[in-house]
């Protein structure tokens, strides 16, 4: 899965995204391929569509991440999209937070073979002591996780007031936030925003919901009983 055999525009944006280390991704895109499907983690069908609707898909949410950012990734399964974006931002410093010991094994097969400097955690993020660990993040990322509400529940408490979570989503996105504004209010989040990242470099950009965490409120003091 080179990108010998990728079309003009995949590579060109390939080489935009990645730069000198396009081909540490296509490394990656290699490992997808190959052990990643023997292993269950990527769909056979999606073999012909690694580059431009996973991994360049998930590298291109760098550009909501400020510099030398602390980012974890929420459920990354695959690594998607904490490797491609580690690689394409050597900057960030990026956990990798995975529950399942199979798909833990395979993030830290990945970061060895890539020799990307990631940390990699299992738990899940409703944990106390995920949260406990991990809190204080200024950026959260998920991709194919959970319904919105869900979403924001888990991974608010992770995210330091005004940072913010950066969610993958696809095209029904804008219905997920109409439908579930509440309850990320509810769970510390202001009103969610809809972006579009790579637009510059993709045909089809990503789809990304971006919830500021908001500051806790003030206690109210009690005045004295006379």
């Amino acid at each position: 899965m080179s990108l010998d055999g990728a079309t003009g525009t995949v590579r060109t944006a390939a080489v935009q995204v990645f730069g000198e280390r396009v081909d540490q991704a296509a490394r990656y895109v290699e490992l997808l391929a190959t052990h990643g499907v023997e292993r269950g983690l990527i769909g056979p069908r999606e073999v012909d569509r690694l580059w431009d609707r996973h991994v360049l898909n998930s590298a291109v949410i760098g550009e909501q991440i400020a510099e030398g950012a602390r980012v974890v990734d929420v459920g990354s399964g695959a690594g998607l999209p904490g490797v491609p974006l580690a690689i394409a931002r050597p900057d960030l410093a990026i956990v990798l937070l995975e529950p399942m010991a199979r798909r833990v094994d395979w993030l830290a097969e990945v970061a060895e073979k890539l020799e990307l400097p990631i940390t990699i955690v299992r738990g899940r993020a409703e944990e106390r002591s995920v949260r406990e660990q991990l809190d204080g993040a200024d950026v959260v990322t998920a991709r194919a996780v959970a319904p919105l509400a869900r979403l924001a529940g888990w991974c608010l408490p992770l995210v330091r007031p005004e940072g913010r979570l950066v969610a993958l989503k696809g095209v029904s996105a804008s219905e997920e936030i109409e439908r579930d504004r509440a309850a990320v209010r509810k769970a510390g989040g202001a009103d969610p925003e809809l972006s579009e990242c790579g637009k510059a470099v993709l045909e089809v950009p990503s789809t990304v919901v971006l919830i500021r965490r908001l500051p806790p409120k003030p206690a109210r003091s009690r005045g004295r009983r006379r």
